[in-house]
């Protein structure tokens, strides 16, 4: 894992890396990889670009509203899994998936579908997310 940060401090580095990217200063690797990404969903720039209004914000699923940081942060999860190939065999469903969709990014959408899934069962269940689980699904894509 990249880092294990608290809810603030995940909004915060989204809302830092983006602040970074639109003032043109350095960023790191990671703040890059994040700006890069948040650049691929204008739908969340109004969001990152207000920090003030929406550190705070709670996305309850029964409010219908997407939740951005959660979105942001899963892409940033499946990009690390896709650079170790963690789990084992990840990159070869993202290499098929991209060449089904003919886009990366529509491919980790659909990897993002499994990826919440496995998670939800975790918390369901109360046991530690089963890349089994995950991997079956992507099989499914």
């Amino acid at each position: 894992m990249l880092f294990n940060p608290s809810r603030d401090e995940a909004r915060q580095f989204l809302f830092e890396s983006w602040r970074k990217r639109r003032a043109g200063e350095l960023l790191t690797p990671l703040e890059d990889l994040a700006a890069q990404l948040i650049g691929k969903h204008p739908e969340y720039h109004a969001v990152l670009e207000n920090p003030e209004r929406h550190q705070d914000r709670d996305y309850l699923p029964e409010h219908g509203a997407a939740n951005p940081f959660l979105h942001l942060m899963m892409h940033l999860a499946i990009e690390e899994q896709i650079s170790i190939n963690q789990p084992a065999g990840i990159r070869a469903h993202f290499a098929r998936l991209t060449r089904q969709f003919e886009s990366e990014h529509d491919a980790q959408h659909r990897m993002m579908e499994c990826l919440s899934e496995m998670v939800w069962q975790a918390q369901r269940d109360r046991t530690r997310p089963d890349a089994a689980i995950y991997l079956a699904c992507l099989e499914r894509q």
